[in-house]
C-alpha cells in the first residue's frame, strides 16, 4: 500500500531529539551533507542569496542562517561572498549546541562566520538586525500551527528577504529517497529521517496558503530539483 502524504506528517525526527554523542551526530551531518551535494539542495540557497545580493547592492550584508546545524550552507554562503568579493558577515542560530560545536570546528578559516545558541522563535527584532535570513531544510521541522509565527518573525528581523529551502512532499520523492539511500547514505538516522522529512514537507498549495497570510510581502515560490521548493519572501519596508 502506498505511503498516504495527502497531510503533512506530526512524527518527530530522530534528530529533534538526538542523543548518540557528538561523533555520532557528525556522521550523521556527513551522510546530510552528502545528500545535498549529490543533489544540488544547497546550490538552491546560494543561489537565491546571489540573487538577493544583486538586486540590492549595498557596501555589505549580514546573513542569518535560522536553525543552521553544522553550518554547511553558512560556508558554502561564503564562498560564495569570498569569489564575488562582498563583504559580509555570517550568523549562525541553533539550539542544538552538539550541532553548534561541529559547526565551530567545521568553520576554522571563516572569521565572517558566527555561532548563537538561541531559539528561533524567541528571537526579537532588538535581538538581531540582518539583512537576509536563510532557512534550509528547517521549517518542516515546526508543527502547522507554528508555521505562521515562524514566518512571520522571519519576515520581522530581515530587512531584504528570507529565503525558505525546503522539501517537497510527494510520492516520488519518498520512494526515489529510499532507493538513493541504499547506496550513498550510511546511517539509519539519516535515512529514517530523510523519509520522516518528505512526509512533513510541503505541496505548492501550502506554501502558497501559508504566504497569504503574509500580505506585506512579496512572495516568489518556485519548485527545484530534486524535490524541492525555493520561497523567496521580500518585506515590503516602508523606508
Amino acid at each position: 500500500m502506498l505511503i498516504d502524504l495527502s497531510e503533512r506528517s506530526n512524527q518527530p525526527e530522530l534528530m529533534d531529539d538526538f542523543r548518540e554523542g557528538l561523533q555520532r551526530l557528525r556522521i550523521v551531518f556527513d551522510d546530510i551533507n552528502r545528500v545535498n551535494t549529490i543533489l544540488g539542495g544547497n546550490a538552491i540557497t546560494v543561489n537565491a542569496v546571489a540573487k538577493l545580493i544583486a538586486e540590492n547592492p549595498q557596501p555589505g550584508y549580514t546573513i542569518v542562517d535560522m536553525g543552521c546545524g553544522d553550518g554547511n550552507m553558512l560556508r558554502e554562503v561564503a564562498h560564495l561572498c569570498r569569489k564575488q568579493h562582498i563583504e559580509v558577515r555570517l550568523i549562525g542560530i541553533d539550539l542544538n549546541a552538539d550541532a553548534l560545536q561541529l559547526a565551530e570546528e567545521a568553520s576554522h578559516g571563516y572569521p565572517e562566520i558566527e555561532y548563537q545558541h538561541r531559539d528561533i522563535l524567541a528571537l526579537q527584532q532588538s535581538d538581531l538586525n540582518c539583512d537576509i535570513i536563510i532557512n534550509t531544510l528547517t521549517m518542516h521541522h515546526f508543527v502547522n500551527k507554528d508555521l505562521l509565527h515562524f514566518l512571520e518573525k522571519f519576515n520581522e528581523l530581515a530587512r531584504i528577504g528570507v529565503i525558505i529551502n525546503d522539501l517537497h512532499r510527494s510520492r516520488w520523492a519518498y520512494y526515489l529517497f529510499k532507493l538513493f539511500s541504499l547506496i550513498f547514505i550510511k546511517t539509519e538516522t539519516a535515512k529514517i529521517d530523510g523519509l520522516i522529512s518528505i512526509s512533513k514537507g510541503f505541496i505548492k498549495s501550502d506554501l502558497i496558503r501559508y504566504s497569504k497570510s503574509l500580505p506585506n510581502s512579496r512572495h516568489d515560490i518556485q519548485w527545484k530539483w530534486a524535490f524541492r521548493y525555493v520561497w523567496i519572501m521580500e518585506p515590503n519596508r516602508l523606508t
